[in-house]
């Protein structure tokens, strides 16, 4: 059942006191002016984690988050093995050749899945509730986001989560939005500033807000 607070109009807040136009004066027009503030607003205190599950304890996860903080995001470490290191103890699961030197943002390590020969950018950021697996040779570039969360818009802002798929060889360009439940094919490339909110067939050039299909990446 939707959850929700009825907002009121001035009128009723003020049960027992003058209408509030009374108060304004005429508008432009010579006439008194209503304005209703009658409209459905969610309680967001009463979301919930909706179908999200957590896969480590509080301690674990409380212990990631200074980790990532002083190592993983920090640009004063400029080293891919630091990074591929801490987040393999973590449980993520990255193959060889993967080029990290930059800060970089992972909400859950142990959701991630990374084959060989990937490069991520500065600023990269993986916020991976739920599981995020990408291909060999994909490039992530800078202050690319991926989520693989979102909310009950139309309920009670419940958190929903769906898995994110990056297929071998796609480049997510600079600054995209990867959304939730989505696969981007194999070899697709992203252009700069995209929002991702479907999947994406292979070997295409998509770009815009939402995105679209421009063309093929490789001739005929």
């Amino acid at each position: 059942m939707d959850r929700i607070i009825e907002g009121r109009g001035v009128a009723a807040a003020d049960n027992g006191r003058d209408d509030a136009s009374a108060s304004r004066g005429p508008n432009a027009h010579g006439t008194h002016s209503t304005h209703s503030t009658q409209g459905k607003v969610i309680d967001l205190s009463l979301a919930g984690p909706g179908n999200f599950v957590a896969k480590r304890g509080f301690v674990t996860e409380l212990i990631w988050f200074f980790l990532e903080a002083c190592i993983i995001n920090n640009k004063l470490i400029p080293v891919s093995s630091v990074r591929v290191a801490l987040l393999k103890a973590f449980g993520a699961r990255i193959g060889k050749n993967c080029r990290m030197p930059h800060p970089i943002r992972v909400k859950a390590p142990w959701n991630l899945e990374v084959g060989d020969n990937c490069w991520f950018g500065v600023d990269a950021w993986i916020y991976n509730q739920t599981n995020i697996r990408i291909g060999n040779n994909v490039c992530i570039s800078q202050g690319a986001f991926l989520t693989t969360g979102s909310h009950d818009v139309a309920g009670n802002m419940d958190l929903q989560v769906a898995p994110i798929v990056i297929e071998d060889g796609v480049w997510i360009t600079s600054k995209c939005v990867v959304q939730m439940g989505v696969t981007i094919g194999r070899s697709a490339v992203v252009t700069p500033m995209s929002v991702v909110h479907r999947s994406l067939e292979a070997e295409g050039v998509y770009g815009g807000n939402p995105v679209r299909f421009i063309r093929k990446r490789f001739p005929a």
